[in-house]
């Protein structure tokens, strides 16, 4: 007996050596596996009992029996040590430092130009109008050709378009250059009267500058019914002024020129910085410019199935970032789009 008895000496050393060595609950589980797995020295030894002599396997099992229990022992005293420094270590990973100061998380807000165009919405809104919405990507026919601008018109040199599918015809698509063509397709779902408004992106191959943008918004108002007038045309936008500029606001309207309406005119508000006495931010002259508006053009009626004879309406279309600049004072239409946060708290609440 003194040769197994002795391998079962020294596998006990080796197992309680490799257990006390053991790092993490993984390498002790190793340990454990090393030291009483089906292949271990101990489990070897014991299945040689049944070959040894009869008067040698008490002894050689007692032997056996206390090394796995010393073994078992040690295991379960270094698991709790490690179970210990592991909780330890997680709840160190995990404290909360109450000395250091809070991160408050400031509220969000809508973004500038999704406030004014919901303003917008309202006013239009308490005047009676609704809200009509449709594609950005439209047909040359409602972009051009039902405004009164056939593919050889001289007024489509105004706007530099940008084409899905430059192909040509009344079917080529292209990104809208106004939401005009909302109106179109409003016009020929339903009868007279109609009174909407049409907010939206736009599209136009601008440079991005301090003024101009390849993408903005836009706010087109359409009204068509019997009687309309420019009179009605002129008390509508001084409605518009005072709601969103103030009181004090006022408009004048200037003779322009637009191929989908007839007299058209270009619609001035009254500075807001100065009042009207003329300053650096009006040119000296008092007075802004802010849309285009005019009575709608016949032929665009007659393109939707409206009778000239027996209807008339107007139409206007506003830059929803001109008018929010003009509103706040922003000097570059570019910090709109840029989302730099520190311009953006202006609008928070």
């Amino acid at each position: 007996m003194e040769g197994p008895g002795a391998r079962a000496a020294e596998a006990l050393r080796d197992a309680l050596a490799a257990v006390r060595g053991a790092r993490s609950l993984a390498g002790l589980r190793e340990a454990e596996i090393a030291a009483l797995g089906r292949k271990a020295p101990l489990s070897l030894l014991k299945r040689q009992l049944g070959s040894a002599p009869p008067a040698d396997r008490p002894g050689m099992g007692r032997i056996l029996n206390e090394a796995r229990e010393a073994i078992e022992a040690a295991l379960s005293a270094r698991r709790e040590e490690l179970e210990a420094t592991e909780e330890s270590a997680a709840l160190e990973a995990e404290r909360v430092d109450v000395t250091l100061p809070g991160r408050s998380r400031l509220p969000g807000s809508p973004h500038p130009i999704a406030l004014m165009l919901e303003r917008l919405c309202e006013v239009f809104a308490g005047l009676g109008y609704r809200v009509a919405e449709g594609p950005e990507v439209e047909t040359d026919w409602y972009n051009f050709e039902s405004l009164n601008m056939p593919p050889d018109h001289p007024a489509r040199s105004m706007w530099d378009t940008l084409y899905v599918d430059p192909s040509g015809g009344r079917d080529a698509t292209l990104l809208r250059t106004h939401t005009s063509p909302v109106q179109i397709r409003t016009m020929l779902a339903q009868p007279p009267p109609v009174f909407i408004v049409a907010p939206g992106r736009v599209y136009r191959r601008d440079a991005f500058d301090a003024s101009h943008s390849p993408v903005f918004h836009q706010l087109e108002g359409l009204a068509v019914g019997r009687g309309i007038t420019f009179g009605d045309l002129k008390g509508t936008l001084d409605a518009f002024a005072k709601a969103v500029f103030g009181p004090e606001a006022a408009v004048r309207l200037r003779p322009s020129y637009f191929p989908f309406t007839e007299p058209s005119a270009e619609v001035d508000v009254i500075c807001v910085t100065c009042g009207g006495r003329g300053c650096a931010a009006c040119g000296r002259s008092g007075w802004i410019e802010i849309m285009g508006a005019g009575m709608v053009h016949p032929n665009v009626l007659r393109a939707v199935g409206y009778n000239p004879e027996r209807v008339s309406g107007f139409a206007f279309g506003m830059g929803v970032e001109r008018i929010a600049m003009r509103a706040w004072e922003i000097p570059d239409i570019r910090m709109l789009f840029e989302n730099d946060l520190r311009f953006l708290a202006r609008f928070r609440g």
